[in-house]
């Protein structure tokens, strides 16, 4: 059997070395179509998830399936020339977060059929979470470690099943790696603005959790094997973003969880919401262990940003002529007004503070948004206005600075689109300054 190399994450961290990779967790164009250009420039690899809300077996809030999304991301890839065998694919917070509606029996038959179907799409990093109660359990009592390692291992078997059907057709297919836990909030952010406080993982809890699974692997008929192929588990490091900020994080708050992954010679930490961390505290994190940064928001808060600032050299450009405005923001906000589901119970406040949440807020709910036939109609003209008029360079250093410099000095076509996805770029810089993830393939 070949093996994953997202292994090696394991293996180069165990000998010392400080090196982890990036997951981006997104379904946007632009900031996929950035992570391979930068992937390009950098000669290092790409690993992009998708969480069980966004790709589902029904389509999730995307309308892909795992297969359509990795046909969505491979025709990116190759419309830019990037390898797709360095490509990684992940499915995050797989089990019965979108289904916990349902008693558990339904719930779990939902969640396996979920696994197939990212399996045997071909994806290669599989985030199990059964963490979530679903409707059959009781409300006043903490799912016990042994219920949610149980279900977890349930659906590491399904998977485990799914690969070796596709292994018979596919002789080259690679075999998952897993990752388990759930400390964190649920996938899209934290409900709520209140600060109530990140907790770093007790040390005991963690290692409850590992002991839990590796019985339970061992109770469903899964091989030391399978086991061997858990790499990661998912833990709080101390990190978490706000509307208008984030928690840092605070390595001597997390030394001892970080001490305790050395007692764990197949295992590294994996950490969510590692969003607008800064670069030193993402290289701190995978320098005590976290070998897998995941971040989402981020970037499409990069995204948003750029169009925003385009939208501004817009308006300069065409005050006083007949040009027809994108008025990409007010129609930003207008859909999200129309429908609030994908953000309401996270925005708290006035009337004017939710505004402002709205547009800038660092979960970037509006992020939800961006798909929206009316979204994609404004952004549409926005480019095509820059494109016909051309961006003039004292307005792009007055919006956009650090691609204004790039534009001077040759390194960047000051191009509507380029502008974006180099905004997304400044993020993506953050992550590969802490995970030195060239040195993984």
């Amino acid at each position: 059997m070949r093996q994953n190399p997202l292994k090696k994450i394991v293996e180069l961290q165990k000998q010392g070395k400080n090196v982890g990779i990036y997951s981006v967790c997104s379904a946007n164009g632009y900031v996929i179509e950035a992570a391979f250009k930068r992937g390009l420039s950098d000669g290092s690899c790409v690993l992009i998830e998708s969480t069980a809300n966004q790709c589902d077996q029904n389509g999730g809030y995307t309308g892909m399936t795992p297969a359509d999304f990795k046909k969505f991301v491979l025709e990116i890839a190759d419309r830019n020339g990037f390898d797709r065998n360095r490509i990684f694919l992940g499915g995050d917070h797989l089990g019965p977060l979108t289904f916990a509606y349902k008693d558990e029996a339904e719930a779990m038959a939902d969640s396996e059929e979920l696994i197939r179907h990212y399996v045997a799409a071909g994806f290669t990093k599989i985030h199990i979470d059964t963490s979530m109660k679903v409707n059959s359990d009781p409300e006043d009592v903490r799912l016990s470690d042994e219920i949610i390692a149980g279900r977890g291992a349930h659906l590491a078997k399904v998977a485990e099943e799914t690969y070796k059907e596709l292994l018979a057709r596919d002789p080259e297919a690679i075999p998952p790696v897993y990752v388990i836990g759930s400390e964190v909030p649920i996938p899209g952010g934290a409900v709520g603005a209140e600060d109530n406080g990140v907790q770093v993982t007790k040390v005991e809890d963690f290692k409850n959790t590992v002991a839990a699974f590796e019985k339970a692997f061992a109770e469903e008929g899964l091989d030391k094997d399978v086991w061997e192929r858990v790499i990661g588990v998912v833990v709080q490091p101390g990190v978490e973003e706000k509307d208008s900020g984030c928690t840092e994080y605070d390595r001597e708050k997390a030394k001892d969880l970080m001490a305790a992954i050395k007692d764990f010679p197949t295992l590294v930490f994996e950490g969510h919401s590692t969003d607008y961390q800064t670069k030193i505290k993402l290289r701190e994190l995978v320098e005590d262990g976290v070998g897998i940064l995941k971040v989402g928001p981020g970037l499409t808060f990069a995204m948003r940003e750029a169009m925003f600032a385009l939208e501004n050299i817009e308006k300069e450009l065409i005050y006083g002529t007949d040009t027809e405005p994108s008025k990409f923001a007010e129609v930003l906000d207008a859909e999200m007004l129309k429908n609030d589901k994908n953000w309401k119970k996270h925005y708290q406040g006035t009337e004017l503070e939710i505004r402002l949440k709205r547009k800038y807020s660092f979960s970037d709910r509006c992020r939800y948004y961006m798909p929206t036939p009316a979204v994609e109609a404004a952004a549409d003209r926005l480019l095509t206005n820059l494109r016909t008029l051309g961006i003039p360079l004292n307005l792009l250093s007055q919006f956009m600075p650090i691609q204004y410099t790039k534009v001077r000095e040759g390194y960047l076509k000051n191009d509507p689109v380029e502008l974006i996805e180099d905004r997304i770029i400044n993020t993506i810089d953050e992550y590969l300054y802490g995970t030195h993830q060239n040195e993984l393939l």
